[in-house]
């Protein structure tokens, strides 16, 4: 076990920039909620429609400065290689969406489970094919919920 004298600090980096990107998003929000409109006097019955968003971005903002004050950022092991493989998987099925939800769907989650280690055909295809298929026949036919219309689901609702 290190001494703590020998454990390496934070860059000045990652401990200025992380709570810095955060409170400024939060800022943003709050900005984005003086366009919220404003209720009538006399339907008011409580908090305005901005003040929940208002009062949530300020606690963010308030626990990151006492994050950024009480448990400094560490750094960590650079990202491992499956990790970003998985967001680029990520990617290739918001890239698919357009042509077909279910097809995105398919071709994500074989492709997911290959990347992580798994190599019998069988157990690819049920992932691939019959829990897409599944999924959309139970909200399709027992919940009567229409999906967007793409390549696969054309043929479906014709």
């Amino acid at each position: 076990m290190p001494e703590i004298d020998e454990i390496k600090p934070s860059s000045n980096l990652s401990r200025r920039v992380v709570p810095a990107v955060i409170i400024g998003v939060a800022l943003v929000a709050v900005y984005i909620t003086t366009s919220f409109a404003e209720m009538p006097p006399i339907l008011k019955r409580g908090i305005q429609p901005a003040d929940f968003p208002r009062l949530v971005a300020v606690a963010i903002i308030l626990l990151t400065c006492l994050m950024a004050w009480r448990d400094p950022i560490e750094d960590h092991e650079p990202v491992p290689p499956a990790t970003w493989k998985t967001i680029g998987l990520m990617v290739g099925f918001v890239l698919l969406l357009p042509l077909d939800m279910f097809l995105a769907l398919g071709f994500f989650g074989a492709a997911l489970m290959w990347l992580w280690g798994e190599k019998r055909p069988q157990r690819l295809a049920v992932i691939g094919l019959a829990a897409p298929a599944a999924l959309f026949f139970v909200f399709d036919l027992a919940f009567r919920i229409r999906f967007p219309r793409g390549l696969l689901t054309n043929l479906w609702y014709g």
